[in-house]
């Protein structure tokens, strides 16, 4: 895959829109998840759409709605912006409760047959996932006050998500999904010791 003057300027409008915001509960820059899952697709895809796609993937949901999902459109084409709104769970400014917007992503991931969706999509809950795990192993128990969701609501939409990623094997990268499915059990593990410790 060859890189034009476009992925210069998404880069840029990634830094522009996300270089105040933080990951949740840290003082780790937002943009670390942005180039991480970019890092993947690029490893993974073969038109530059999709890495475009992967540096913009939170940048309607997290930073403008639907008129930042217009200027994507403008910039950088249709397919840039197909992807990007199918990875976006609302384009709401406030935003719906966790759980029906969950389940409303779920629901529309699951109708997906785009290639191009799928792989951004599923290297970005594979980056979430390494990072809930990674941070799981140190906080504990504590991380979940993070979240505007329980641990085992967190655990089921995971497992959901591996569902879906499953059953599209045939254009998903398959190693990508395996990778998820061992973070999740690890992740699913750790929270059971950790309950029963507690308990």
């Amino acid at each position: 895959m060859d890189l034009s003057d476009r992925f210069k300027q998404a880069l840029l409008l990634m830094f522009e829109l996300h270089s105040d915001q933080k990951r949740k509960g840290t003082n780790i820059p937002y943009v670390s998840h942005l180039l991480a899952v970019t890092t993947t697709v690029l490893e993974n895809g073969s038109h530059e759409d999709e890495a475009i796609a992967a540096l913009l993937h939170d940048a309607a949901e997290d930073a403008g709605g639907k008129e930042t999902l217009t200027m994507i459109r403008n910039r950088f084409g249709d397919q840039v912006a197909h992807i990007v709104e199918h990875c976006s769970d609302t384009l709401e400014t406030e935003k719906p409760p966790w759980k029906p917007r969950k389940e409303a992503y779920l629901a529309r991931l699951s109708t997906v047959n785009d290639p191009a969706v799928l792989l951004v999509s599923l290297s970005d809950k594979l980056h979430n996932a390494r990072s809930i795990l990674k941070d799981y192993e140190t906080f504990g128990n504590e991380l979940w006050g993070r979240f505007n969701a329980t641990d085992q609501e967190i655990l089921w939409y995971y497992q959901s998500l591996l569902t879906i990623y499953k059953s599209k094997l045939q254009i998903c990268p398959a190693y990508l999904v395996d990778e998820l499915g061992i973070t999740f059990k690890e992740l699913k593990s750790l929270t059971i010791k950790h309950k029963e410790q507690a308990n």
